[in-house]
């Protein structure tokens, strides 16, 4: 068995595609399933189900790839432990990213950590805010950002954002005209809300929504903040935003409203425990807290 193998079939397993991991990869379709059949092969047992269409993982292909994760992360353990002892300025640092968070915050800290720098590599994944915490926890990445709360039995937690998650609603709307809205008077709105792998749909689903006595009707689903302002802009439904992107909005369509209680998005850079933190981490981490206090002074 060889590492390679296991890294090809990690990769299948992360697109469920052979496809796809085989573009990712750049190594031709063919060879990609050469590698995991030879693989399955030596294992005795079949890890992947492959139709025309989809490939699907077997019980036995997720135990492989669990063990994939953990042998591979071992191995960047290593890897990162030796370039750190050899030369401090040079690395390459795998960071999971929401794309609500990675546009808001991040081009110009990415700038100036970039210039600052400059031999340090970043290589950013976007993915929903659930995902990216799964992702740190699996040892896909070596750090991620995510929103609060988080299991911190398991991961270390840097926070670097904290602000107020406002109502958008069209200016024609009833509620228009309010300072401040009762999460219990939007029973009945329909929402433009967060997809399900957004760690939003969650806690503001179940923390505020339910514990007030009711299930939001949520008319689309969407993981684009623009897309979403907009649709509340043609009067399509009502959504909750963030401030800051709230201060990104130039259009007279859209009153923006103070939600009571208040509710709180909290961003935090998260490292799983327990695993070596590379320098080219450990500098980032430093970075970009520095950045966001000198931000807030």
């Amino acid at each position: 068995m060889e590492l390679r193998q296991l890294y090809y079939f990690k990769e299948v397993a992360k697109y469920q595609s052979i496809t796809r991991a085989a573009e990712q990869l750049h190594i031709s379709q063919p060879a990609l399933s050469k590698s995991i059949m030879a693989l399955e092969e030596e294992l005795g047992t079949k890890l992947l189900i492959r139709t025309n269409k989809t490939t699907h993982i077997t019980d036995a292909g997720d135990v492989v790839k669990d063990y994939a994760q953990k042998m591979l992360g071992l191995v960047d353990d290593m890897r990162m432990k030796l370039s750190d002892l050899t030369n401090l300025s040079v690395g390459q640092l795998y960071i999971g990213l929401p794309p609500i968070i990675g546009s808001l915050f991040f081009p110009s800290v990415m700038a100036k950590f970039h210039h600052a720098y400059p031999n340090i590599k970043l290589d950013i994944t976007e993915y929903g805010g659930a995902r990216v915490v799964k992702s740190v926890e699996e040892g896909e990445f070596e750090l991620g950002v995510a929103v609060l709360p988080v299991n911190e039995e398991v991961l270390n937690v840097y926070p670097i954002v904290e602000e107020e998650m406002m109502l958008l609603v069209h200016k024609s709307h009833p509620l228009a005209d309010r300072k401040e809205v009762d999460i219990k008077d939007l029973k009945d709105e329909e929402f433009i809300f967060y997809h399900e792998e957004f760690a939003l749909n969650k806690i503001i689903r179940n923390h505020f929504f339910i514990t007030a006595g009711f299930e939001p009707k949520i008319l689309f689903k969407s993981s684009q903040w623009d897309l979403m302002s907009e649709m509340v802009a043609t009067n399509l439904g009502l959504s909750i935003l963030p401030q800051s992107i709230c201060n990104r909005l130039f259009t007279n369509d859209i009153e923006i409203i103070k939600l009571r209680p208040t509710i709180m998005w909290r961003l935090a850079v998260i490292t799983k425990k327990g695993r070596y933190i590379s320098n080219a981490g450990r500098t980032f981490i430093d970075f970009i807290l520095k950045a966001h206090h000198n931000q807030k002074l």
